[in-house]
C-alpha cells in the first residue's frame, strides 16, 4: 500500500514523506542510522501525525511533494481534517486583495 505521510519531530517540525511500507519507514525515521532521513534523525523522536494510502507509488509521491510546499498552517489543517480549511490556506489565497 503506498502511503504519504507527515510525522511531528520532537523539535515540533513537520516532515512529510511517502512509502510503501509504512510502518518501516516510521521505525527508520525513529532508529535507523542509515536508511531514515537525515532532517529526521537529528529531530527524534517523531510521532505520525496523518498518512493518507493511495492507489499508486506515483499518486504518494506525486501528494508528498504537493504537502512539501504547503506551509505550517495549511498542513496542520491537513492533520486535523479540516480540508475546507485548505483551499484558503494557499500561498496564492494569501496574495490576493483584501486579504
Amino acid at each position: 500500500m503506498p502511503w504519504t505521510y507527515l510525522v511531528e519531530c520532537a523539535d515540533g517540525s513537520y516532515y512529510v514523506g511517502s512509502t510503501t511500507d509504512l510502518d518501516r519507514r516510521l521505525w527508520e525515521h525513529n532508529h535507523a542510522e542509515v536508511g531514515g532521513a537525515e532532517y529526521t534523525r537529528r529531530r527524534r523522536p517523531v510521532t505520525l501525525v496523518w498518512a493518507g494510502e493511495f492507489p499508486s507509488i506515483v499518486e504518494a509521491f506525486n501528494f508528498e511533494k504537493r504537502v512539501q510546499g504547503w506551509g505550517r498552517a495549511k498542513r496542520q489543517a491537513l492533520i486535523r481534517g479540516d480540508f475546507g480549511a485548505l483551499p484558503p490556506l494557499s500561498r496564492r489565497g494569501h496574495l490576493r486583495p483584501g486579504r
